[in-house]
């Protein structure tokens, strides 16, 4: 199965292509010095701080793709930027607080992946009455954000459960029995959306026996609610469980095998963690959503960088997050990672390597996958 590219290739072939039309005008008037533009709050000729402050570190992917990504998308766009760092450990205080301290350290621009998106409000808008501007990264933070970096949300969730949905008709009724459905945080906007596109797709289908929203996207907590559902179900009645993401995926499996629910019973995921790939090859997951990291990083530095430089900035679309109506939003489509299709996806990208997955316990299913 070739990867499945929700919203098409040339959706992100254009976002890309636009994104270095902005580049190229932020690299003029007010950016390289000239006539400086009355919106400027800093110039690429004598750099400027640009604050970065992602969520948490239990999820892979903030330190080991976001993080480096978007400060080497920067230094390489504005070599005399300064990348100031924080990471809020999902603690929505501490994020605020870590706000605070680069406003008062005159960071002018921040790139702001929100714990709690409604938390974060106050503080974007401490940030406008400074003059900082603040582009809001994967998560659609509350208050006057000035742009958006994403991912199209309700299409990951509706791709979910769709792969859910096929994977459990393929074993015959999909009302045959129950679905757990584990969904991420509360706090995360992104998660309502994961949610809302998923039971789009299985509401009506499938019969719905036990839901959960999950604090703070944890694994530990996602673990305990499938245990508890599955006792409360019964563990062979369960037919398959959507699961928001990789984090709560893993927590999940591990209550599948002790509660003995039958193997091979379908569950989702998202992130395209290496656990999950792993877990995709060895049967006991199902699917993941691999979200291509580097050009959403690429979007962040480049609307940082422009809306610093006094550059306007545009997007694919744009957003409604209550405080602005019209943010414009620059929205990636993501990709659909089965057995079939991780040589095509995520190894062909880089995003993870062949030694990295095929470990001494998953290399027969590397093998047999035709991953070797």
């Amino acid at each position: 199965m070739k990867a499945q590219v929700i919203g098409g290739v040339l959706a992100i072939v254009g976002l890309l292509a636009g994104c270095g039309t902005a580049g190229q005008s932020g690299q003029t008037g007010g950016a390289r010095g000239g006539t400086a533009s009355p919106n400027a709050i800093g110039s690429i000729d004598e750099g400027f701080k640009i604050g970065l402050l992602l969520p948490e570190s239990k999820t892979a992917r903030y330190e080991k793709f976001d993080r480096p990504y978007i400060t080497a998308d920067i230094k390489a766009q504005c070599p005399k930027c300064e990348v100031v760092y924080n990471n809020a450990n999902q603690d929505p205080n501490q994020q605020q607080q870590q706000v605070d301290s680069m406003l008062t350290n005159g960071v002018k621009i921040l790139i702001l992946d929100a714990v709690d998106a409604k938390a974060i409000a106050s503080s974007v808008a401490k940030a406008k009455s400074q003059g900082a501007k603040v582009v809001a990264y994967d998560r659609l933070a509350g208050g006057p954000v000035d742009a958006y970096t994403s991912f199209d949300n309700l299409q990951v969730g509706k791709a979910q459960g769709q792969a859910l949905l096929d994977a459990i008709k393929a074993g015959g009724d999909p009302k045959r029995g129950p679905v757990v459905m584990v969904n991420g945080s509360p706090t995360d906007p992104n998660a309502a959306d994961f949610k809302k596109g998923a039971h789009s797709v299985l509401d009506g289908q499938v019969t719905i026996g036990k839901e959960y929203d999950t604090p703070d996207w944890s694994p530990d907590q996602a673990n305990t609610e499938a245990a508890g559902a599955f006792t409360a179900l019964g563990a062979d009645k369960v037919i398959g469980v959507y699961a928001a993401n990789d984090g709560m995926a893993g927590g999940i499996a591990r209550a599948m095998q002790n509660a003995g629910v039958k193997k091979g019973t379908p569950l989702t995921g998202q992130d395209a963690e290496l656990a999950a790939i792993q877990r995709i090859l060895l049967g006991t997951q199902t699917m993941t959503i691999y979200k291509p990291i580097r050009p959403e990083a690429k979007n962040a530095a480049q609307l940082a960088i422009s809306l610093a430089t006094g550059q306007g900035v545009t997007g694919t679309t744009t957003v409604d997050n209550g405080a602005n109506s019209a943010i414009p939003a620059q929205i990636i489509a993501p990709i659909v990672v089965t057995k079939e299709n991780i040589k095509d996806t995520v190894i062909k990208d880089g995003f993870w390597k062949v030694e990295e997955i095929c470990t001494a316990a998953v290399k027969p299913a590397c093998v047999a996958a035709g991953i070797s």
